[in-house]
């Protein structure tokens, strides 16, 4: 019963652009964050998050998530470093996008390292998920 009343309560919690991402692989990672103890992801968050330029020592000290995804979350974009063609990261543009659990995490780890110099938190990536999710 327990149990039943914690997702229930994760569920009513999560925003409305998750669960209307129409992707079962979101919804369970926000799942997953909430029990980590995320409050509601906000998209707003998620947004400022994707657009902050961090800086710290290293080969290219100036970046932001936009440094190689751009801004336009619709659009395509290229690594900075190797030139690699990067595809668009909203759902919308790209069906791939977000549907296999652990390669969503793996790449939150490879890309909060790189872009930030430190692993996201769960917050971070529940509110990159929303922001992520909600672009049309």
């Amino acid at each position: 019963m327990r149990t039943l009343t914690l997702c229930t309560a994760i569920l009513v919690s999560l925003p409305s652009a998750a669960i209307r991402a129409d992707s079962e692989t979101v919804n369970n990672l926000l799942k997953d964050y909430a029990i980590q103890g995320v409050i509601p992801a906000d998209e707003k968050q998620g947004e400022q998050l994707w657009k902050t330029t961090f800086n710290f020592d290293g080969e290219f000290a100036e970046r932001s998530c936009g440094s190689c995804h751009t801004n336009n979350l619709s659009a395509a974009g290229k690594h900075v470093k190797t030139g690699k063609v990067i595809e668009p990261m909203a759902p919308s543009s790209n069906a791939e996008r977000f549907t296999d659990s652990k390669k969503v995490e793996k790449w939150f780890k490879r890309n909060c390292l790189w872009t930030m110099g430190r692993e996201c938190s769960p917050q971070e990536k529940a509110n990159f998920l929303i922001y992520l999710t909600s672009t049309k």
